[in-house]
């Protein structure tokens, strides 16, 4: 089934320009992926942006075009302890996804927010998220156990970084799957004054919750290939999700670039820009299901802390934190 909640009560912070609004920060999403991807080529591109034009577009410095984006619930999937890395697949198959994330500060200027903590945490290919492997992503997907990987059911697709000077943090990962009633999305958090600790990040206070989205002729193209086609249904399109608003960039909608233009199965690029207030304090937590009022996957609804059916093993923080 397709699903939208149809809950009017879910809680946001409207996006908010500092100058310029909206349509300036679409306006520069080409530029920042550029500037993100700069030095990198593909066969999708066939110019790369100048080392000036990266310094200048990645922190957008004194351009007075800033957005402060929507926050938005953490969902029912989170969990602490997420390990610091680049690379957060463990042999989890799926179509190859490098997702750059530049986090601007919108108190000053657009300054690039050097230092600060980018966590992101996503399903894999059938719709499962590590730490709660027996909860039911809908339709018609095989058990995850059976994906043939030696991922750590507590850490995969899970995992920070931690933004260089220019405030920008590379993930290596895979395009996410699906699950009901939700469209393909990342959950990401943005940390400040804390610091790396035990090979995980410890401390300070979370800015900024969020999802980041895909574009559903993108989605759909993935879905048709293996492993995601195993797990079928009806996937939840962006106008018809419950936590998506239709605001565009300033909302979380991904910048992707296909790594060869006619072979989605070689992966994607994608790119976003997280503009945040560092003083302010948004953890995401306390809304139960997904959009402050959805449910979780089939087989139960959330307990008061938010978790899902098929919930994590007492293990899993320490898991996560000692991997």
């Amino acid at each position: 089934m397709t699903g939208n909640d149809g809950n009017s009560s879910i809680t946001r912070r409207r996006a908010l320009a500092v100058t310029g609004g909206t349509v300036a920060a679409g306006g520069l999403a080409v530029a920042g992926y550029q500037a993100a991807f700069a030095g990198e080529t593909t066969t999708a591109t066939t110019a790369a942006a100048t080392p000036a034009a990266a310094s200048g577009a990645a922190s957008s410095a004194g351009s007075g075009q800033c957005v402060l984006m929507s926050s938005v619930t953490e969902g029912p999937y989170y969990l602490d302890g997420a390990l610091v890395r680049k690379d957060i697949t463990e042999g989890k198959d799926g179509v190859p996804l490098t997702l750059r994330i530049v986090v601007q500060d919108t108190t000053e200027s657009c300054a690039p927010a050097a230092g600060a903590a980018v966590e992101i945490w996503h399903c894999d290919a059938w719709g499962y998220y590590s730490g709660y492997t027996t909860a039911n992503p809908g339709g018609s997907a095989p058990a995850e156990s059976e994906d043939g990987s030696d991922a750590d059911d507590q850490t995969y697709l899970r995992g920070y970084q931690i933004a260089n000077v220019n405030g920008v943090v590379k993930f290596e990962t895979i395009m996410p799957g699906w699950y009901t009633p939700r469209t393909c999305h990342i959950h990401v958090k943005v940390h400040t004054g804390g610091e790396k600790e035990d090979g995980t990040y410890e401390g300070g206070k979370v800015n900024f919750t969020g999802q980041l989205f895909f574009d559903d002729d993108v989605a759909e193209q993935i879905f048709e290939l293996e492993p995601y086609s195993k797990h079928t249904g009806t996937y939840t399109k962006l106008d018809d999700d419950m936590v998506y608003d239709g605001g565009g960039a300033s909302s979380g909608l991904l910048t992707l670039k296909p790594v060869h233009k006619g072979d989605p199965s070689k992966g994607y690029r994608g790119y976003i820009t997280l503009g945040i207030d560092p003083d302010a304090e948004n953890t995401g937590a306390g809304g139960g299901g997904e959009g402050g009022g959805g449910t979780p996957p089939e087989g139960g609804t959330p307990p008061k802390g938010g978790a899902p059916s098929g919930t994590p093993s007492e293990q899993s923080s320490s898991a996560a934190s000692s991997s």
